[in-house]
């Protein structure tokens, strides 16, 4: 028994040691606003040009100096950074935290489906401007982050490994919206809720005779 649940331990800490040789990558995704460029001239000034900051994780979008205020119907949050480049669209996204403060219900959207997003009012040093949509909930999970930590063995158990005939499964894509998840596993036959939480059991009352 002994000699079993030493090669246990032993074959765990190996495989914890194979999994800390590969980095797996975590960037967290703050409040940001992307702007057109005739939306951006309107804040910042018409001879204002977006100056880096820094460059992002994303190739292609780096973090500009320039910050705004967004102001929704019962509140507003300062110092919202821009990112680079100029979009077609102008866009908000922030987090189910920030839209409280807000007083918004924006929904979970991939960038650029802003088709039944609220809007919001968006003020920097030489202006203001209202967009009558546009404002998104940022996305939680990244589906090229979970592919990596799939493939590396983040987990004890294989997730990718098919249950039935061990073949190698692959994800195809990551679904977010409560509902719509919901609805598949209920479509599956599979609980779509967790179970009620049980009702705390009662500490007896200690007898002396416990301590003996």
């Amino acid at each position: 028994m002994e000699d079993t649940l030493v090669k246990e331990i032993v074959e765990d800490l190996k495989l914890r040691a194979e999994r800390s040789k590969t980095p797996v990558p975590i960037g967290v995704s703050n409040r940001h606003v992307h702007f057109t460029k005739e939306d951006f001239k309107a804040v910042f000034g018409a001879d204002a040009e977006p100056a880096l900051y820094r460059q992002l994780r994303q190739p292609g979008f780096w973090a500009a100096n320039e910050q705004v205020t967004i102001q929704g119907p019962k509140g507003a949050i300062k110092n919202v950074r821009m990112i680079g480049p100029y979009r077609t669209y102008t866009q908000v996204e922030v987090s189910l935290g920030d839209s409280k403060v807000l007083g918004l219900e924006p929904p979970i959207r991939d960038s650029g489906k802003l088709d039944g997003s609220p809007g919001i009012k968006i003020t920097g040093p030489k202006g203001s401007i209202e967009i009558k949509r546009g404002v998104i909930l940022l996305r939680e999970v990244d589906e090229q982050l979970m592919r990596r930590v799939f493939s590396i063995g983040v987990f004890s158990i294989d997730v990718l490994a098919c249950p039935r005939c061990g073949g190698r499964m692959r994800i195809l894509c990551a679904i977010h919206p409560p509902e719509a998840i919901r609805k598949i596993l209920d479509c599956l036959g599979i609980p779509s809720r967790p179970p009620p939480i049980a009702r705390a059991i009662p500490e007896r009352e200690v007898d002396e005779h416990d301590f003996y």
